[in-house]
This record gives structure tokens, sequence and C-alpha cells, in this order.
């Protein structure tokens, strides 16, 4: 087959410009050949290379002595937990390909991100997800528009499409958790007309393993052989990378279908056993998953890491498609795909253990010194290319950055126009049923979040807990049949059945991910410190000390000023926060080009943080749980010295008024630390029995949560109402009181005798502190000062529980 002629149009197909190409011919010293061309393209698109926001990324903290692999050294960062074990977790987002395959774009979101984690040498034992559609149901903002939006779709309207792509989504995420085995223990879902036809799908996970079974994704070793190993290349997931970074439109989506992946969650979780059982022989000098650019970007990182060379021929390659060209091969991202470093004269191991795996393996090639990326195709070569000037030095641009124009609108917004609640019964109603803030169980009981039987909080609390025990851990080193002869019953107490060490200590990990995307569109440094103050504060209220985050930005087309100024004042804003709650950034991605022909999402740089408790007792969740325990408020009622009063960006205004607008409530980072020290405080002396914070719907919606949200078996809560007192608070509007945002704000449940003694511990450490009422009844009741509110529980369950399910029919 005859490659295409290189033409200036060819080349901007590739995502490439003129001075990205001229550079590629003078790292060449020659023009480049086709299959060069296509390796170029994925490799400095902005999905790999990062090449809009590198210097941005810089700024981020990424040291701590926990730290073992920080942020940009590997496949994954990794933190030591102490007792010589660590966690590997990563986030990423696969957004372009669930706009076009939902099910398989989502999939194959989740297959990628558990590859890296035990490329690194860890065991996956849970992963949680970040999701963004357009609205699932009709919104004030957008009911004088739906009847247009229904006749320019040719009658299908914007919400049915946005419910195909969020039941797709979900049900790619199960499909592949769920065959996999691995428990999808926590996530968030937000709704905007924003992500309309450019839904985010965001999938972390988390692993674990001992110090000494860090892998590394090095080429090591002139002359060690390479394998590949895993299932046959095909034409699945051509070019995605590329794809990832460019706009998405219905052209480009019709396109580019075949650069959607299509997963197998059981041969990928025979590739997971058989590498780990592998990297316990020692017989592994490097090892990298093929994720984006596939087998292109696995051959010349590797290389790169190491400082050597590497060369493969294509014609060993196992290939599901007949007469493959070199250019299909190398940019295929066919999933589940492993390439393997091994040991020159550790090869009879090797294959012995993928056989024994029932898993396709070929030797493709070898380890060099020449420090370049040499592809052959039955002996001829195809493509020739410095490996470090292809993986490492990529072009790197500061693009221009320039404050949007509709922030002038934002801070010029007051609450002079807006009236003042009249029926404060039914917005807390209409809140706690809008899918945003709704119960999310419609998507998780569609995930095991139990296999394994190591979580020990399940969705639906502010942050889940995993409990870490020795069937956590991926096997130790192999030993020789003379040390394996023992009987199970004369084992020496922390030794398995081959006599090796194993942790007998327990761990108890907390993570949650977590972005209020309407703030950061209204105030990117602002809106920034608060996604990083409300995740680290969701793990406080589970009784976590915050180890370390990852974060996902996903934004619109970084050459557009105002886009790029999002991306560098959230990136600011995101960078600050990690260093006051001292959860250094261990890595994660950028994902830019996020965009439909109506426009670019809000900016959404979603971040996800791992914490430690110490404790089994420390665990905290969020329900009430004993009627008369007294129901206190951590923080200040209300920020008098916020204009808006906690209103600018909130729920209320977007659900009763239809706007989203406004200057979103400020985040005192030093406050926010020190809510979070005495919370932990307090928590660990054994009085708190529940904590639960103020986020999306204010005050209101967080007791109410804390009364509704506890499930005591499937379909059956456990409903305790809640009498609470606010007729002290005078000369304030009810929607700030009831719905405002103000930040750093926790609801915690005592037994009523310790009331008066935590009021005052809270006062010596700093921290505003009162007393808001009492658990029990039937109903909530809240007094304020011009009169008594009260809501019938089973009917705020109905609506909270039942939301999203209801809108799916």
């Amino acid at each position: 087959m005859q490659d295409p002629v290189i033409t200036p149009d060819l080349i901007k197909q590739h995502g490439l410009t003129p001075e990205e190409y001229g550079r590629i011919k003078d790292i060449l010293g020659r023009e480049p050949n086709y299959t060069e061309l296509g390796i170029f393209s994925v490799m400095w698109s902005e999905h790999c290379s990062y090449k809009n926001s590198r210097p941005l990324l810089k700024t981020f903290p990424t040291k701590s002595p926990k730290i073992l692999v920080g942020a940009g050294e590997e496949n994954a960062g990794i933190i030591d937990i102490g007792d010589g074990l660590a966690i590997a977790f990563k986030i990423e987002s696969h957004n372009h390909p669930s706009a076009v395959e939902p099910f398989q774009g989502a999939a194959t979101g989740v297959g990628g991100i558990i590859r890296d984690i035990f490329t690194m040498g860890a065991r996956p034992i849970c992963s949680i997800d970040s999701l963004r559609f357009g609205p699932i149901t009709e919104e004030k903002s957008q009911s004088l528009l739906a009847s247009a939006a229904v006749r320019a779709n040719g009658g299908q309207s914007e919400i049915a499409k946005n419910k195909r792509l969020f039941s797709g989504v979900v049900s790619g995420i199960a499909h592949y958790g769920n065959c996999f085995g691995i428990p999808t223990v926590s996530g968030e879902v937000y709704f905007d007309k924003s992500y309309e036809g450019n839904p985010l799908v965001n999938a972390f996970c988390l692993g674990v393993l001992r110090h000494e079974q860090i892998a590394r994704g090095a080429a090591k070793g002139i002359g060690n052989p390479v394998f590949y190993v895993g299932p046959a290349t095909g034409r699945d997931g051509l070019a995605g990378a590329a794809f990832a970074s460019q706009d998405l439109t219905e052209e480009s989506a019709e396109q580019q279908r075949g650069a959607v992946q299509v997963g197998d969650p059981f041969m990928e979780k025979l590739v997971m056993e058989a590498c780990l059982e592998l990297l316990a022989t020692d017989a592994v000098a490097g090892i990298q998953d093929m994720g984006a650019a596939g087998l292109t970007c696995s051959t010349c990182e590797t290389a790169a890491r190491a400082g050597t060379g590497i060369e493969i021929d294509l014609a060993q390659v196992p290939q599901r498609a007949p007469n493959m060209t070199p250019y299909e091969i190398m940019l295929s991202e066919s999933q589940e795909r492993m390439l393997i470093i091994v040991h020159r004269g550790r090869e009879p191991e090797v294959k012995r253990i993928f056989d024994k795996w029932d898993l396709p393996w070929a030797e493709v090639g070898q380890v060099t010194d020449t420090g370049r990326m040499v592809v052959k195709n039955h002996g001829r070569v195809v493509a020739d290319i410095p490996a470090k000037k292809l993986a490492d030095e990529a072009p790197i641009y500061q693009r221009e950055a320039r404050e949007p124009e509709y922030l002038k609108a934002v801070r010029a917004f007051t609450l002079s126009g807006i009236a003042d609640t009249k029926d404060a019964v039914g917005d807390l109603k209409t809140l706690l049923s809008w899918p945003t803030i709704a119960s999310k169980n419609w998507v998780y009981r569609q995930y095991d979040h139990m296999v394994r039987d190591g979580t020990v909080v399940c969705p639906g609390s502010d942050a889940a807990v995993i409990r870490i025990k020795e069937d956590s851990l991926p096997n130790g080193k192999e030993q020789t049949p003379t040390t394996n002869h023992q009987a199970p019953e004369k084992l020496q107490a922390g030794e398995n059945t081959n006599g090796n060490k194993v942790s007998s200590v327990e761990k108890y990990i907390a993570m949650k991910v977590d972005c209020n995307a309407g703030y950061v569109y209204l105030d990117p440094y602002e809106g920034a410190k608060a996604v990083v103050a409300e995740v680290a504060r969701n793990l406080a209220c589970s009784g976590a000390v915050p180890l370390g985050s990852t974060d996902n930005l996903n934004y619109g087309n970084p050459h557009n000023p105002e886009i790029f100024w999002q991306l560098r004042e959230s990136v600011r804003g995101l960078a600050e926060a990690c260093r006051a709650f001292n959860a250094p950034v261990t890595g994660g991605n950028v994902s830019l080009y996020n965009q439909n022909p109506s426009g670019p999402i809000d900016p959404t740089p979603t971040v996800a943080m791992v914490g430690l408790i110490e404790k089994p007792e420390h665990v905290t969740t969020q329900w009430f749980k004993d009627e008369g325990d007294a129901i206190l408020l951590l923080g200040e009622v209300v920020d008098r010295n916020d204009p808006l009063l906690g209103l600018g960006g909130s729920a209320y205004l977007q659900q009763i008024h239809g706007l989203k607008t406004g200057a979103p409530p400020r985040c005192d980072l030093g406050r926010e630390k020190e809510l979070h020290l005495a919370l932990r405080s307090l928590i660990y002396s054994g009085v708190v029995k529940s904590a639960h914070d103020c986020s999306e719907g204010g005050l209101a919606v967080a007791v109410a949560e804390s009364c509704i949200s506890q499930q005591i078996a499937r379909e059956t809560p456990r409903l305790i109402g809640a009498e609470i007192d606010l007729s002290e608070v005078k000369d304030l509007r009810l929607d700030a009181l009831l719905f405002g945002e103000t930040q750093s704000r926790v609801v915690i449940s005592v037994p009523a005798l310790q009331a008066d003694k935590v009021l005052a511990q809270a006062k010596i450490l700093g921290v505003p502190a009162a007393r808001l009422g009492t658990v029990g009844g039937t109903a909530l009741k809240i007094n304020t000062s011009g009169g008594s509110l009260t809501w019938d529980l089973r009917e705020l369950h109905d609506l909270w529980w039942n939301a999203i399910a209801r809108a799916m029919e």
C-alpha cells in the first residue's frame, strides 16, 4: 500500500502547524515519512505532550517526604502510607471518546486508568469517577429555549441526547469495573448546559503495593528483549490522542468514531494478574502500558526515561486485522496491551507466565544504545526518530491570556433585584430534587462497590473509605521450591504460604473527587481554591488527613485567550490550596478542546484527594445517628462580609431564579485549614457521631441530607428528624440563611451531654461554633426569626432519592 504524499493539508489534518512540521524536519534532518508524521502528531498532541499547559503544571506543589514517585516521573504517583506500604493513584479523562461512543468511551477510560496503576507494580483496589453532562430535566434557565432546541435537532431534544450520553457512560463504567472486579466506591455527577454534546468522564483508580515493589517504565539494559503482551492490535482507537486534542464537532465526531477504543475487562484482568506475577520474579527491567498513542508512546517514552534506544519490528506484533500498515499499528490504541522490557536470559520465565494466563505475547524488539526509536516492518525501517526529542521535547507554548468579558457582569451582580424567598419549604424540595444535588444512587447502584470486601464507607457519604488488608497487596517475590514446602499452619506470623514477609497492618484510606465548576466559571482563582477546600473538607469529615492530590484539568480551546486565562487563574488557585492543605499533586491529566459548536464547557478542574485515617474508630459518616444528640455548626452561619451572603453562583440562584452569576463565596484557606484541624481533633476525641460539610444548597440541604441519607439495607432508608433553631439570627435574608453557600462550614452531631464541652473546645481551637438544634422526630423543623418551617422526611427522601431515576424514565 502506497503512503500518501505529505502535503500542507495532510500536516494540518494531523494537528501540526507549519512551524511544528519545520521542527520535525530539523530533528530528523529530512522530510518525515507518513508513519513518522503520524507518530509525531500523537506524541506532540496536547493529550500526550501538554504543550499548552506544561508551564502552568510546573507551578503545582509536587514534593513531600511521603512521595515515593512524583508527578511526571511515571504513569502514576506513589505515596508512602507507613509500615512499608504505599498507594499509587491517578485520575485521567476520556471525554471526547465518551461523547462519540458513551459506553465504550467510558469503559475504556476505566480500563486505561487501571493499567496506569498496575503498571506501577500496585494492585488496583478501588476506583471513583467524576462525570458531567447536559441537563436531564428542564430547568428555569432553558425552559424558554426548549421548543426551539427540539426543532433544531430534528425532533430530538437536547435533554434526550443528554440522557442517552449519561446512561451510556454509567453503563460503560459499570460494565468494565464490575467485570474486572474492582469496586467503584465514590464519585460525583453534575448537570449543566455547558456540557451538552461534550460530557466529561474523569476516571480515578487507586492501588496498593510495598515500597520494594515499585515498577518503573524505563527501557533499561542494552540488549534486553522487548515483549508485547495482550490482545492483538486492531484498527480501533486509531490516533485517539490526536482526536482528544481538537475541538469536538459533529463532523469530527463522525470522522473519528474509529478513534474510540473497544475494551475487554476480562482480558485486562488476566493481563494484570500476569504482570503482577511477572513483576514478582525480578525478570522485568521496565514496564509500560499502551495507553494514549499506543505502541508509539510506550516505546519512545520507555527509551527516553532510560536514556537508551529501542528497536522493534512490526512484523512480530500480533495483528487483528489483515494488511495493517505501519502507520495503523503504531497509532492504534487497542486496549489491554502492555510493553515489557525483560532482563536478557529470563525470557523462558516470561513466556511461562504469559502462557499460564493464556495471554497472547510476542518478542518484538530489543533495547539499544542509539538513543533512537527505530521501527521496522519485515526488516525495513519505517521510522527512525530520536526517542527523547519525540517524547520529551515537544514544542511548549505560552498562550495569550485575557480576562473574559462576562466577568464584568458577574462582579456587578447584586441581590437588589432578587426578592427574598416566599416559599422556603418548596425551595428546599426543589434543590433536593435537582439532579446535581439529588442522591446519585441511580448511578452507583449499577456499580459493584463491595467487591473484594474492603469498602468501609460506601457511596453516599462525604468521602469513601477503603480498608487495605493483606489480600489487597500484590504477591511478594517468588521463592525457590525449597522454601515453599511449609504447611500453612506452621507459618510464622507475618508470612504467607510462600514464606514471604507480609504486612499484617491494616490501613484505612479515604478518598473523594470534587469540583464546583460553576464557581470556577464565575471566579477561576477563588473557585479553584474552593474546589480543593471542599474535597479536603470532605476528607476531614470522614476523619482523614490528606496525603496527596491528583487533578484533571478540563477546559475549552487554549487558543482562545479567555479560555487560557481561566486555565491559568484556576491553576494558580489549585496550587495555592494544595499547598495550604499539604496535599501535593502527584500527577493527573489535562483535557483541553472541550467545547461544542455552542461554546466551551465551564472550566472544570476536577480534584481527587486521598487521605489516611489512623484508626478504624475515627471513620465518620454524614448521617445523624441517635435521637437526642446535639447538632452543632462549626464555622460561621453566614459570611456577612460577603455582599451576596453566600448566594453568588449558588444552587439556589441557579434553580430558583435561573441565574448562574454573582461572585462565588470567598475561600479563606487559613480559616478552612483551622476548621479541618479542629474537626479532626474532635473526631479523634471520640465525641463526633456524624459530620457533613455545607456545600451546594447551603445549610438547609446539609441538615436535610444528614436526616435522610443513611441506607441500612437496599432501598431501606433510616430517616431521623431534626429540630433546628435559627431564630436568634436577625436581619438576614431567609434565602441566604438557609441556602447561602458560605465556605468553611460543617454540621456535626455529638452526644447532648458533650455539646457544651465541644463548643468550648472549638473556641479554644479558634473555630466559630454554635448549637443548631437536636436530632430526633419524624420531620425536619427549622425555626427562624420569621416563623417555623417543617418538612416531612418521607417526602424529602422520595424527592432526593428518586429524582434521577424519575428523570431517566
